[in-house]
């Protein structure tokens, strides 16, 4: 497991160049912005951070550029357990997400056995299965331990995620 931070802007950058995508200075600002976070983050993570920095980057280029980059699988898109979505800069390599629902912190998670049981379930039901996705979602540990004991990480609610990542 290696804990995520943001990624380095170059590689991403870079990997928008290799795909043969035209670099614009709007993705390159987005694609900077992406850069710089801890954890996921939200698409108005985003937002706010350009109309802070007065970027000329606005709501729709934000959403258009996210798109792009999930689609190239340069962030990875996150349920999150509210509802609400989410993105996380990541490896293109398959991987699962654990998530810390009080600050954002996330971390990527090797197969630890999943192979298996995805193909246990696959021989049960017949389907081929092409894909699938897992993301976890509860307390890291220094949140842990801030927390009151007894307190369930599914209680904790992700929608204020954004104001209290640490920085």
């Amino acid at each position: 497991m290696a804990a995520r931070g943001g990624i380095d802007r170059f590689p991403l950058i870079d990997a928008l160049d290799q795909a043969g995508v035209h670099v614009t200075e709007p993705r390159r600002a987005v694609a900077r912005l992406v850069a710089e976070q801890v954890g996921y983050f939200t698409a108005n993570d985003l937002v706010r951070a350009a109309g802070r920095r007065r970027l000329p980057v606005g709501r729709a280029t934000v959403f258009r550029a996210l798109d792009l980059f999930t689609a190239l699988n340069l962030v990875e898109r996150l349920d999150l357990p509210d509802g609400g979505h989410a993105y996380v800069a990541c490896d293109a390599a398959h991987h699962h997400h654990v998530v810390c629902s009080a600050c954002g912190r996330s971390v990527d998670a090797s197969d630890s056995g999943i192979a298996e049981v995805v193909a246990g379930i696959a021989e049960r039901t017949g389907f081929t299965i092409a894909s699938h996705r897992l993301e976890l979602f509860g307390l890291c540990p220094e949140c842990a331990r801030r927390e009151p004991a007894g307190t369930p990480a599914a209680t904790i609610p992700t929608a204020t995620m954004s104001a209290t990542r640490p920085s």
